[in-house]
């Protein structure tokens, strides 16, 4: 609140300081903004300034539809699109992405990766995050192994159908 007297320097003691109580209490009571007293004597304008809106930060939400499928694919194959992952192991299984997006190992970039090379997983295991137009999709384990070999860089692009990541079956 600000305060100002502009007519004459008054001390506390002859009343001004009962009239402020009393105009700021009306002007808390009825919710103004501004409020103005001129009388003989007593020039007064009380003006609310409004309280600083808290900082907004954004925080990364975890919304959208049922968590994607795994797609596996046939054994012995390439990885994905860009082919330069080598061959993969005998008795390993690609597990596929189910959608065009970015790759992400971990719900947080602090947070440790959902399953890392040497993890065993389980069926239903969320395995990484594909994010596609700000919704957050999860990629599941369709069956029990260990991973051989994640393919991707986590906040990389994949393609839809690219190869994610090599599981060896339990």
């Amino acid at each position: 609140m600000a305060a100002k007297d502009t007519t004459s320097k008054q001390d506390p003691s002859n009343g001004v300081l009962p009239k402020l109580k009393e105009v700021y209490g009306f002007m808390t009571e009825h919710n103004l903004e501004t409020v103005e007293v001129d009388e003989p004597g007593l020039k007064l304008r009380l003006v609310r300034r409004a309280a600083p809106a808290p900082a907004q930060v954004p925080v990364p939400v975890f919304i959208g539809g049922a968590a994607q499928p795994a797609v596996p694919s046939g054994e012995g194959r390439t990885a994905g699109a860009s082919g330069d992952q080598g061959l993969m192991p005998q008795g390993c299984v690609a597990i596929k992405s189910s959608m065009m997006g970015i790759f992400y190992r971990a719900p947080t970039p602090s947070s440790p990766p959902f399953a890392k090379e040497g993890d065993m997983v389980k069926p239903g295991q969320v395995l990484c995050i594909i994010e596609a137009m700000k919704v957050f999709n999860e990629l599941k384990a369709e069956f029990a192994g260990t991973v051989v070999k994640a393919l991707l860089e986590n906040g990389k692009p994949v393609k839809a159908g690219q190869d994610v990541f090599w599981i060896q079956r339990a």
